[in-house]
């Protein structure tokens, strides 16, 4: 369980929450323009646009969760489970396996129109990582400060949609959020008005009325409503750091909280929510026992090298005692 948002224009933002009930041994991940990117069929790329996300490192390979790349280009991988299906090679197209594309579309693109031209020809193989690793069932969203893509791999191959929305969370598919968006065309902002008779004297006992029925559970299908709505509703203000604050508000509205969605392993809930700024290519962090957001820029540290430079999330928690 995900949720993934992407705000448009040069200043804005991409990123998402990341629920799970368990650890990945997750960390900040800098890709470097040297580090060579090896695939399991197709030949491996060594100079490369640098990158920057949060993932894992096994075997020095970078297992991202989502990343962004020096030239705005973002991608997402959120739980598909069940319903991702992946292929054996063919040799027609071109072969990676679903952990491999982040790492080819932040390598080689510049934008979403470079990424659409790569994927018309991508086979998803159904390789898993290594013996101890097994493959994932994921989906994808690719966007950059234009546009959004969401790509699912099913029997039928690989399919790429338009994402108008700019939001994706998990199952269903993505055609069925799409669809399932038009249930709530209603929904709104404004004061509410008395539609089923004004002759009636009806009580508007409330602000945010007009919202009634926007839904507030978190399921995967609710959270894709309400990422939309939250998303086309909200009011960035100019400063930068202030417009950082309230996309993480953003995200905070469809965040899961600790206790509320019990698994078999113990309890979901978003452990991390991640932000990249369009504007100054900086990656942006706050984990859910820490009440600091942590900027990392890439830019600062060599990205002329060959190896990958990892930093451990911070945790860090300040209180300020008012003693007056």
């Amino acid at each position: 369980m995900c949720s993934c948002i992407n705000i448009l224009g040069s200043n804005g933002f991409f990123g998402r929450n990341m629920d799970l009930d368990y650890s990945f041994n997750e960390k900040v991940i800098i890709t470097p323009r040297n580090f060579i990117i090896k695939f399991k069929k197709e030949k491996q790329i060594e100079n490369h646009y640098a990158f920057v996300g949060i993932g894992t490192i096994i075997d020095d390979y970078p297992l991202y969760a989502e990343a962004s790349n020096e030239k705005g280009v973002s991608v997402a991988n959120l739980n598909f489970n069940n319903l991702a299906r992946y292929h054996s090679y063919n040799k027609e197209k071109k072969n990676y396996a679903i952990y491999e594309i982040c790492l080819l579309l932040l390598s080689k693109c510049k934008s979403v129109k470079e990424a659409k031209e790569i994927l018309k020809n991508i086979n998803v193989l159904n390789v898993p990582f290594n013996e101890n690793t097994p493959l994932t069932d994921l989906h994808i969203m690719v966007s950059d400060c234009v546009e959004s893509i969401v790509i699912e791999s099913d029997e039928d191959g690989l399919h790429m949609y338009d994402n108008e929305y700019n939001v994706l969370t998990n199952n269903p598919n993505f055609p069925y959020h799409r669809y399932n968006v038009s249930n709530y065309m209603f929904l709104d902002n404004k004061e509410i008005k008395n539609s089923i008779n004004p002759k009636v004297n009806l009580n508007k006992y409330s602000l945010g009325l007009s919202s009634f029925g926007l839904p507030g559970d978190y399921s995967s299908t609710s959270r894709f409503v309400r990422a939309f709505f939250n998303k086309s509703k909200v009011i960035f203000p100019e400063d930068n750091k202030e417009r950082i604050i309230t996309y993480f508000k953003l995200l905070d509205s469809v965040s899961i909280i600790k206790g509320c969605v019990k698994t078999r392993n113990g309890y979901h809930y978003s452990r991390y929510a991640s932000c990249f700024s369009y504007e100054d290519k900086s990656f942006y962090y706050k984990t859910y026992f820490g009440n600091e957001i942590v900027k990392i820029n890439m830019f600062n540290k060599d990205l002329s090298q060959n190896k990958l430079i990892a930093i451990e999330l911070s945790k860090k928690v300040e209180f300020t005692e008012d003693n007056n």
